[in-house]
């Protein structure tokens, strides 16, 4: 409490009053509310301070003008509704997207015109958008139907295109013409337009194309695996069991291996699968196989695996004898130096087992002329037995005529015809490949396997020479024993490694279509059928007729890029019932 004194004059005498005041406070439960509205409100307050200061950054403004702008329109009662209406606009689109376009809509001819239309005729939204949807398709459709007419008479030099659409004038037989002012456009506006994406596709294209292709060279070059379990198989057979061990052929036959009234087929092979096939299916349509002698010739890793399968798995009335490189005493390092060299050279060893892509400028070449050139970094290209053939006369002297099969070939017809056809004097019996009905594979001349800006090579060399096929030849031994074929194969082998295999690099075929230039005698296609290893769309009728198919390429039947359709003609010949086969789990596809 506190006093107040108040004074007045009345008549010359001072009044004194005294009135008691009682102080003014403020209670405890008004101060608790009033924290307790803070305590839900200032939460509030710092969240939207905090929206204001991060859009102030965002739109460089100040917190108080930002705020301003926000609750500034809602004050005012003018709320922005742009939200609402793309929403609006966004279902519009949505119903006109699936929705017919009225047949008596007129389309504007430009953005202006849509513009001027809209002012004049004060269109809906819907109608608007389906203006919209006609005006983008027809310019698709027209742009894509140039584009389309424009290349064509670009590719081929024809100035007309079959009438696909109403755009643009006509000739009486409905050909469309391409008009000065439409070339424009397409070399000024639609090829721009377009020439991105389609570069682009056309370049992963062309990327997934040398991807395949790489691929595929090293699925060719690689052992499957239940192939590689075979031989396993076999090998072990042949330490274990003494049957798998047997002497081939029997000691009553030995003298057939040097008779020269039998016919003689020589396979040089370390696939223990491929060479049963070849055989299976040469005894299986001869008429007279009790007249067939085989000669196997393998590597020293293979030849036991390849011994216990022949051993355990007879071919009788037929005579099969196996033979390492390691057993003939004329395939000395004096007698095959090249070979050796060919071999151990740590350059062509590189270029063989190295990365074929580093280096490589796949910018100046198309997936055809890679495809050749991986096809010619095969691995087997410098291996012995691929190129043994060269040495028939002094590995076999006491034979006259043999007939020498690759291991991915498969008979389908009597060969003994084969040893009644005159060479007349030539060494060499083997099909031509520069001339027949599958372009693809019967087109194969010198140009194709040489290089002709090598000095050596053009002197020497005709690029128009018609080349001939290996896998299946007739050999008269006693001709070439009387030439200098071995030694001219040998000499043009030296060159080619002295310089850094600038002169061919296709394995054995280059070298001996020069040692044997001059002694080969063409015999009838129907003999001898290639090609199916690497292309697909092989005549099915003429693969039914050959005598001798033949899967040279990458997509040999075992491996499982080969081509489905063709795969039969070899698979009906592996014994899917043999043990090892089954355990190995090489299964009938």
């Amino acid at each position: 409490m506190r006093s107040i004194t108040i004074s007045s004059t009345n008549n010359g005498f001072i009044d004194l009053m005294k009135i008691k005041v009682a102080a003014r406070h403020i209670s405890y439960r008004t101060l608790f509310h009033t924290i307790l509205i803070l305590a839900f409100l200032l939460p509030f307050v710092f969240i939207l301070t905090a929206l204001v200061t991060l859009e102030g950054s965002v739109n460089k403004c100040s917190s108080f003008d930002c705020l301003g702008r926000r609750l500034g329109p809602r004050l005012l009662g003018r709320v922005d509704d742009s939200g609402r209406l793309v929403r609006d606009f966004y279902k519009i689109l949505n119903e006109v997207k699936t929705g017919e376009i009225p047949a008596d809509l007129k389309l504007p001819e430009s953005f202006d015109k849509l513009v001027s239309d809209m002012q004049t005729n004060q269109y809906d939204a819907k109608t608007f958008a389906f203006m919209l949807r006609g005006m983008v398709e027809v310019g698709i459709t027209n742009t894509l139907y140039k584009y389309r007419a424009f290349a064509r008479q670009w590719g081929s030099g024809l100035y007309s295109l079959r009438h696909t659409s109403s755009f643009g004038p006509t000739l009486p037989g409905g050909e469309y013409v391409l008009s000065l002012e439409d070339e424009r456009c397409l070399k000024h506006v639609c090829l721009r337009s377009l020439s991105f994406p389609i570069e682009k596709f056309e370049r992963d294209i062309r990327e997934s194309k040398f991807a395949e292709l790489m691929n595929k060279h090293f699925a060719a070059s690689s052992i499957p695996k239940g192939i590689h379990c075979l031989s396993l198989r076999l090998t072990d057979e042949y330490s274990s069991n003494a049957h798998a061990r047997r002497q081939l052929p029997p000691p009553e036959l030995l003298p057939l291996l040097s008779d020269n009234s039998y016919h003689h087929f020589i396979l040089s092979t370390d696939n223990i699968l491929a060479a049963a096939v070849v055989v299976n299916s040469a005894v299986l349509s001869s008429l007279r196989p009790e007249k067939i002698v085989f000669h196997v010739i393998t590597d020293k890793k293979t030849y036991a695996g390849m011994h216990s399968w022949f051993a355990l798995n007879s071919i009788a009335p037929a005579v099969v004898e196996i033979k390492g490189i390691h057993q003939f005493d004329w395939l000395t390092r004096e007698n095959v130096p090249v070979l050796e060299a060919v071999e151990n050279q740590n350059g062509i060893r590189d270029y063989y087992h190295g990365n074929h892509i580093a280096g490589a400028n796949l910018s100046d070449t198309n997936p055809r002329k890679f495809a050749s050139k991986l096809q010619a970094r095969s691995p087997k290209y410098i291996s012995l037995l691929n190129h043994l053939r060269i040495y028939l006369p002094e590995l076999f002297p006491n034979l006259d005529k043999v007939v020498f099969l690759d291991d991915d070939v498969v008979i389908q017809r009597d060969l003994s015809p084969l040893w009644e056809i005159d060479l007349e004097g030539k060494v060499n019996g083997a099909v031509e490949t520069c001339r027949g009905e599958d372009e693809w594979v019967m087109s194969k001349h010198f140009r194709n396997y040489f290089n002709f800006s090598h000095p050596l090579i053009s002197k020497h060399l005709d690029p128009d020479e018609c080349a001939w096929a290996y896998g299946m030849n007739i050999f008269d031994l006693s001709a070439w024993r009387r030439t200098n074929i071995r030694e001219t194969y040998h000499s043009w082998l030296k060159e080619n490694l002295r310089s850094n295999l600038t002169m061919w690099k296709l394995g054995t075929l280059p070298p001996a279509l020069i040692a044997f230039k001059g002694h080969v005698h063409p015999i009838d296609p129907s003999w001898h059928m290639l090609g199916l290893g690497y292309q697909s769309n092989t005549n099915l009728e003429h693969v039914k007729k050959a005598a001798v198919i033949h899967y040279n390429g990458q997509s040999k039947p075992w491996l499982p890029i080969g081509f489905e359709h063709l795969r039969p003609f070899w698979t009906k010949y592996v014994n899917y019932s043999n043990d090892f086969v089954r355990n190995c789990h090489i299964l009938e596809s």
